[in-house]
């Protein structure tokens, strides 16, 4: 397990171990070992995956506290171009986002802490995004930020978004629920 750095002290970007043989390929997706090596120390509750085509965005999306979860995130199928929003008021990069490529071929992962909205556009059809997450679902605590109210670039021109997304409260209307 490799660590590549990010903006954020506290993202971790993972190129996980793969194997390949004459079968096929082997990826390594979660070892509770590796990861406190990593000083990466979560206890998931959820596992799920969602199934996007091309030019979908799925995201801001966060639990507020007291359901408020890390993230361990992979794409085991196509590609995505992942995006990590800080909202923890107080942080020199609050407001800052980070985008890094998430592939099925290039086998990158991230560990997302409390106090960062996630978001992703698909790259390809069917596009298979794994979670796994420190809370359970929280119907109450699920909160998300428009997708184009923060200074980011999405890169595509006609993006597919869901109704919850859509009308998603703008990031300058945000009050923080995170602390540093």
């Amino acid at each position: 397990m490799e660590i590549i750095k990010t903006l954020f002290d506290n993202v971790k970007c993972i190129k996980m171990p793969k194997y390949d043989d004459e079968r096929g390929s082997f990826i390594k997706w979660y070892n509770d070992t590796s990861f406190e090596k990593q000083g990466i120390s979560a206890c998931f509750k959820e596992s799920y995956f969602s199934i996007s085509n091309k030019d979908v965005i799925r995201g801001m999306h966060f639990q507020s506290p007291p359901a408020d979860h890390e993230k361990f995130v992979s794409v085991s199928y196509g590609a995505v171009r992942d995006v990590i929003l800080d909202i923890r008021k107080n942080s020199p990069t609050y407001g800052k986002t980070e985008e890094i490529i998430l592939s099925a071929e290039n086998h990158l992962a991230l560990f997302i802490p409390k106090g960062f909205a996630h978001g992703f556009v698909s790259l390809e059809d069917h596009t298979i995004m794994n979670y796994l997450v420190s809370t359970v679902h929280s119907p109450e605590h699920d909160k998300a930020i428009r997708w184009d109210s923060f200074s980011y670039d999405w890169k595509i021109e006609k993006p597919v978004i869901s109704k919850r997304d859509e009308e998603a409260g703008t990031f300058s209307d945000f009050i923080s629920p995170f602390e540093l």
